[in-house]
């Protein structure tokens, strides 16, 4: 077991925050970090409405889904321990149904990087998981379960996005203000993806091209995190206001 220090929770909670507030979350969708690298735990809201979670809402699982807690928590903590089970690189999840990603698994045009500031999508097109190939074609679309998981998280491989046909979108980083900073900029691509689709053949990044400009800019993740920070700041509880160093 981990310990979430108060710097970390407070940065959770603006997390789930600032990802409503650019429209990236409603009520629905969440957000995870891990405590520290290849820990076998890692910390998700309990089952609540992302604008509403504050520190006390905070929960510890471990790589089966599993909690102490008995406060009831997210049926789909699943995606995020599968992914942190295979991916000892990833400190951070994003689960999301964002509008403008949605449409883009559900038809063969696939979602490519379009903008610089989404050049970490790479030169490849995002994998779409399947769910119907696993889960036959009668389920919710949930991923309700540790095998549901772990096919997703085969889907996602080394990727730092996946798509979820007719569902959303999970995004990882090596940061919670990195998956942040990747799951809103990757809304901000598809809206501007649809877009150019609407009028005319458009030119993507080319891999070089991504490559580059994820170095360039992947840096300056912490820029956009301080300022969404500030904005949402005013609406989170005073005992969670205590700000993160943005490093943890």
């Amino acid at each position: 077991m981990t310990t979430l220090t108060a710097a970390q929770a407070t940065d959770l909670v603006a997390a789930n925050r600032i990802l409503v507030r650019q429209g990236v979350l409603d009520a629905f969708g969440h957000v995870s970090v891990r405590t520290a690298p290849r820990a076998d735990t890692f910390w998700l809201s309990r089952n609540l409405a992302p604008g509403s979670v504050t520190a006390s809402d905070l929960l510890e699982h471990d790589l089966d889904g599993r909690t102490d807690d008995p406060r009831r928590p997210y049926l789909e903590r699943f995606i995020h321990a599968e992914i942190y089970r295979r991916r000892p690189d990833v400190m951070a999840v994003v689960h999301s149904h964002s509008p403008s990603v949605v449409p883009f698994s559900v038809v063969d045009t696939g979602l490519r990087p379009i903008l610089h500031m989404a050049g970490f999508l790479g030169g490849r097109t995002t994998p779409v998981f399947e769910i119907s190939d696993v889960a036959g074609d009668a389920s919710g679309l949930l991923i309700t379960s540790s095998s549901l998981g772990a096919a997703l998280a085969r889907t996602l491989g080394d990727a730092p996005v996946a798509l979820m046909r007719g569902h959303g979108s999970v995004a990882v980083g090596g940061s919670l203000q990195e998956v942040v900073y990747r799951a809103v900029y990757t809304e901000a691509n598809a809206h501007a993806q649809a877009t150019a689709l609407a009028l005319g053949n458009p030119r993507y990044l080319s891999a070089g091209e991504a490559a580059a400009a994820n170095a360039t800019i992947s840096g300056q993740a912490v820029r956009a995190w301080d300022v969404w920070c500030e904005q949402v700041r005013p609406g989170m509880p005073a005992e969670d206001q205590a700000p993160g160093t943005g490093q943890e």
